[in-house]
């Protein structure tokens, strides 16, 4: 997607690079407080595979596409401005200068990076297709849904054993496909917790799912068996969408779910007015906790700004 290339410098207080759950919530504190502010988006939501959004008190059961639109009317209404664009550079001068692909080169006192991750699924034939359907990552968000079926869980590490113990919270019929984890890296403590959980373990490679009536109806191994399955829970690897941050120097630290930056508990990153909200600033910000992450850093730097233009007028 590529915006009208245009030539021009704009100069705003502050830019928001996302227009998910976290850029707009910040975008709307600031634009009720009155503060110039643009929200770069490109369009691309981490939860675009969802049919429903759920967990999110007062919108659970929402489709994700329709929560986003009434964010951005939300946001419009105290003059926010959004331009439909990605931001592909950025520098560092008095203000923070923000390349956009369509050519146009924006500026502000702050900068926000609401830019989320992007989840890496495992090659596997037919997963990606069912992503979010009946291919699911997080129990909290579709568990109920799915509850009572027959689930199973592929396993790419050996952390995938506690996906399998957290989704028997919502079925009796788990089984534990360990695809490209050994059967000798399962710890003693694994195999005694997955058997009091009732979670069946199956060894092998797991080649590709099979589908009756656009229904997951099994998981296929490499060797041939299949085993008839309704649900299949997977860990995806998530790519966090930081090199904004990362060319602005800001320091990050490594976890076991991608690299992060370091944010205090406002957002602020350790570059003077660089801030990220959302699932740029971690792996577990699910909507709910996205939102008020991006409320937090609107808030935040509108304080910022107002003490920093009062510390700059000259005493009477």
């Amino acid at each position: 997607m590529v915006a009208e290339v245009v030539t021009m410098t704009e100069q705003y207080e502050v830019i928001v690079v996302g227009g998910g759950a976290a850029g707009l919530s910040a975008a709307l504190v600031l634009g009720r407080a009155r503060r110039r502010t643009l929200v770069v988006d490109a369009g691309e939501p981490r939860n675009t595979p969802a049919a429903h959004m759920h967990g999110y008190l007062t919108r659970d059961g929402m489709p994700p596409a329709e929560f986003l639109a009434l964010g951005r009317e939300e946001i419009a209404r105290y003059g926010v401005e959004l331009v439909r664009d990605r931001a592909v550079d950025v520098t560092r001068g008095e203000d923070f200068a923000v390349l956009l692909e369509g050519g146009r080169t924006v500026r502000a006192r702050q900068l926000v990076v609401a830019t989320g991750l992007k989840d890496e699924l495992p090659p596997v034939a037919g997963l990606a297709a069912r992503f979010g359907r009946d291919v699911l990552h997080c129990p909290y968000c579709h568990g109920w849904e799915v509850r009572d079926r027959a689930f199973g869980v592929l396993a790419t590490t050996p952390m995938s054993v506690h996906q399998a113990l957290m989704v028997s919270q919502w079925s009796k019929d788990v089984t534990l496909f360990l695809h490209t984890v050994a059967e000798r890296e399962l710890t003693g403590e694994d195999r005694r917790r997955l058997g009091a959980a009732g979670v069946d373990v199956v060894p092998g490679e797991v080649a590709g799912l099979t589908v009756r009536d656009d229904r997951l109806a099994g998981v296929r191994l490499a060797d041939g068996r299949t085993h008839e399955r309704e649900v299949l829970f997977v860990a995806p690897r998530a790519l966090p969408r930081t090199d904004l941050l990362t060319r602005l120097g800001a320091e990050t630290t490594d976890t076991a779910f991608g690299t992060y930056p370091v944010v205090d508990g406002r957002g602020a990153t350790t570059v003077p007015g660089l801030w990220a909200a959302g699932n740029a600033s971690g792996f577990a910000e699910q909507v709910v906790n996205a939102a008020s992450r991006g409320y937090r850093a609107g808030a935040a730097i509108n304080g910022e700004l107002l003490m920093a233009d009062l510390d700059g007028v000259p005493e009477a």
